[in-house]
């Protein structure tokens, strides 16, 4: 039952510590939508989005009204679009991608992922149709968002499709002048219910229909360590448990209410903390209080184990289905302060490959020179997806090649994309290593059954 202090420390978590709802996105099943005829299947795939998710927006909206809780995004997710368009005679899937994006803009959200593939094992040849069509597919469309899954513990690493992505990245990077890149994630071990953009797509283990909530606040952790300061780690980690479960009460509340609204099941609250640009709203700001004076520095790695881990302990036990990716994301472009560490040749690209080891993703929005080589850009999917692969956990990479930039300049997105500094990458090159193909056999601890 809420207490008066339960009410009003949640109104302050609102109004003074940046505490939102990042996302509701529906997922839907197109399965149903297949067709010989692209051109009958992409009106299929406009008319069942439309029809499902007309009321999410104005939905969203009335709970943030009611409720007074800020819900940033509305969003959907969709098969994976190289299953439906596998049933189509036809070589060009951007239709595809153009009836996803007339359907979400019909609907009012601001994305739509689930212009993906899962090539983990193998590619079809839907599949690669797919994945080569990425780069116009974005280019000519606005609000939606692609993601391939590579790899996985079960499967090993497609070394093919990740030598195909780094000439996708570099491909799409070039005509969209970086901004498409924005949109592109590369996974290893992707999840089937994830609400958050880049890599949201709805599973095919997945209900027709579901309502899923990614929840944010870093914001509200960082003010609660301040109250901890000096204390032992085991303090900070109860502080960080109790926050969560705090925060993600808000999440399950909002969840429940628009699957109720909307007559949709409630699928999983994703808990995981997801910056921002703004000042106060920051998991870099979070390690710092820590007690490390830069986001980067000697022990980066430990004090995010330790964040990440109580944030999935203090959230698992405030809602009935907690999935997706759940725990701190490290976006450099969209946190201040891991923009800040960058800048200030701290956070390197190496450190955060070590801290992607222990938090939910990998990789995420790093600006890297516009004259980097898509064989680089495929190693370091590589390396990325082996993190994943070899510690049973999901891992990503969406870099973003700066055409016409080079290491300390900017790349400006603006809204939650923010803006990262070039940072820079080796120049040995790895040429010789991407172009084996085949694929990196799975490793011993896939063999569970």
């Amino acid at each position: 039952m809420l207490t008066k202090n339960d009410i009003l420390s949640t109104i302050e978590m609102i109004d003074q510590q940046h505490l939102d709802i990042r996302t509701i996105t529906m997922g839907i099943s197109l399965t149903d939508c297949a067709d010989a005829s692209a051109a009958r299947a992409c009106d299929k795939i406009y008319d069942k989005i439309t029809r499902y998710a007309k009321n999410l927006v104005s939905v969203g909206e009335q709970i943030e009204v009611e409720f007074g809780i800020p819900i940033v995004n509305k969003r959907i997710s969709v098969t994976p679009i190289a299953l439906v368009a596998a049933a189509s005679e036809t070589a060009d899937y951007v239709p595809f991608c153009k009836a996803l994006d007339r359907a979400a803009k019909e609907c009012g959200v601001d994305y739509l992922g689930g212009f993906s593939a899962l090539v983990q094992k193998g590619m079809t040849k839907a599949d690669e149709k797919l994945i080569r069509s990425i780069p116009e597919a974005l280019a000519s469309t606005d609000v939606v968002c692609s993601s391939v899954n590579v790899g996985s513990t079960k499967a090993g690493i497609n070394m093919d499709a990740v030598r195909l992505m780094g000439r996708v990245i570099r491909e799409t990077a070039e005509r969209t002048n970086g901004a498409g890149c924005c949109k592109l994630v590369v996974f290893c071990n992707a999840v089937e219910d994830n609400p958050f953009m880049a890599g949201a797509f709805h599973g095919v283990g997945e209900p027709e229909k579901v309502i899923n909530v990614g929840v944010s606040g870093p914001g509200v952790v960082h003010h609660a360590l301040q109250s901890v300061k000096g204390a032992p780690f085991d303090v900070v980690a109860e502080t960080i448990k109790r926050t969560a479960f705090r925060i993600t009460r808000v999440g399950q509340l909002v969840a429940l209410e628009a699957s109720k609204r909307l007559d949709t099941p409630f699928g999983i609250v994703d808990l995981s903390l997801a910056p921002t640009p703004a000042v106060g709203d920051s998991v870099a700001r979070i390690l710092e209080e820590m007690g490390l004076e830069t986001c980067g520095t000697h022990g980066t790695t430990a004090a995010l184990a330790l964040l990440n881990d109580a944030v999935k302990k203090g959230g698992v036990m405030a809602s009935s289905s907690v999935g997706g990716l759940s725990g701190a994301f490290i976006p450099v472009s969209e946190d201040e302060g891991m923009i800040a560490a960058a800048k200030a040749g701290v956070l390197t690209l190496e450190k955060l490959e070590a801290m992607t080891c222990v938090c939910s993703v990998g990789l995420d929005m790093i600006a890297v020179p516009g004259d980097t080589s898509a064989e680089t850009i495929s190693a370091i999917i590589a390396d990325e997806a082996a993190i994943g692969m070899v510690n049973s956990k999901t891992t990503a990479v969406r870099v973003l090649p700066a055409i016409g930039k080079t290491i300390g300049d900017t790349v400006e997105m603006g809204g939650l994309m923010g803006s990262a500094p070039v940072m820079p990458v080796h120049t040995a090159s790895s040429a010789a290593f991407i172009a084996r193909g085949g694929r990196i056999p799975a490793p011993m601890q896939s063999l569970k059954n």
